[in-house]
């Protein structure tokens, strides 16, 4: 399986999120680039990379068959493209969750539900369960992209992390919550859905708030 550097996690994260985003704007200048793998949104955590940084990455990713530069007729401004689609075999909504993952970090369903929706709308929990299971699922010769992980302390839901860099982000330790009483047993298999959707209210209003943000600079 492919293997990326943190810079080039970045950089790729970021090119599939603008292609989706603001495809009016893509693909990206160098400028561009730097700037969206800067941004203190939808980031997690907050980096800062200058445009040498930049380049390498692209570099990095161009041997690995997942970015590549573009020229334009009458401009001088050479842009960046990925092309994770055709290199990995995945669709739009994979590369939705894998973008998130990669620029955020090991998150919950719920999670990635609220905030994969401002690149490409997923109807339901059940939706980003079966795409997460594509990513996951995939054989010889391919290889998954994805891994389910325990809770996180506290909380009762899995989470998920991308692979094409494991230590990209770091992994804090869980594990399930012990099994409730046998009296309270039918709300203990309740209360897992209802987590879910509240974090995906939350994570949907937290990255309607940071779009906003943005645009008002």
């Amino acid at each position: 399986m492919l293997q990326l550097l943190p810079n080039e996690c970045r950089v790729l994260g970021t090119l599939i999120e603008k292609a989706l985003t603001t495809p009016g704007q893509y693909p990206l200048s160098l400028n561009g680039l730097v700037t969206g793998v800067n941004q203190k949104n939808n980031r997690d955590p907050v980096v800062e990379i200058d445009e040498d940084d930049a380049l390498r990455a692209v570099d990095g990713l161009r041997s690995k068959g997942l970015a590549s530069s573009v020229s334009f007729t009458g401009s001088r401004v050479e842009k960046y493209r990925h092309n994770a689609g055709d290199t990995l075999g995945v669709r739009a909504p994979e590369l939705a969750l894998l973008a998130e993952l990669l620029l955020r970090g090991p998150q919950t369903v719920g999670e990635l539900r609220g905030r994969a929706s401002r690149m490409l709308p997923f109807e339901s929990i059940e939706v980003v369960d079966s795409v997460l299971a594509v990513l996951s699922q995939r054989s010889d010769p391919q290889s998954p992209l994805v891994r389910e992980l325990p809770p996180s302390p506290g909380s009762r839901a899995p989470r998920w992390m991308q692979l094409l860099c494991e230590d990209l982000h770091p992994i804090s330790g869980g594990a399930s919550a012990p099994a409730a009483a046998p009296v309270r047993a039918a709300s203990a298999r309740v209360e897992p859905d209802r987590v879910e959707a509240l974090e995906a209210r939350v994570a949907a209003l937290e990255a309607a708030f940071a779009e906003l943000k943005s645009q008002l600079g």
